[in-house]
């Protein structure tokens, strides 16, 4: 792969993780640092209601999962940015052939040619 591409692809990862932390630190800071209280900004001293709990409860968990989601995507494309220090950028870790440059465009964080990635997802749902 050419030098041009490997910064082409390098500044994509890094714009990548860095909307991914910023994301990631707002979804943190407005749905799981504030107590229910605060979100709501009800000052009256009356306890809430247990539907009004449990949808706090849930949204919560929604933040939670979504900010899980993106920090393992945050991880694949650290690993991505390691590999392409390392030189192994742009190869398939399981036959070492070249990845395409299209799944790189579509997925720059790719570990393995989509031919590789097909048979490891396996067969599709039978109909």
């Amino acid at each position: 792969m050419r030098k041009s591409d490997l910064q082409k692809y390098e500044k994509l990862l890094q714009a990548k993780k860095k909307a991914l932390l910023e994301e990631i630190a707002a979804t943190m800071k407005d749905r799981v640092s504030t107590t229910i209280r605060e979100s709501t900004g009800d000052i009256s001293s009356y306890s809430y209601h247990m539907a009004d709990q449990g949808t706090d409860a849930m949204e919560r968990e929604l933040a939670f999962m979504f900010a899980s989601k993106s920090g393992r995507l945050v991880y694949h494309i650290d690993e991505a940015l390691r590999r392409l220090k390392e030189g192994e950028y742009g190869k398939c870790i399981r036959c070492g052939k070249p990845i395409s440059n299209a799944r790189l465009k579509a997925v720059p964080h790719a570990r393995m040619c989509i031919e590789c990635k097909s048979a490891e997802e396996g067969p599709g749902p039978a109909r």
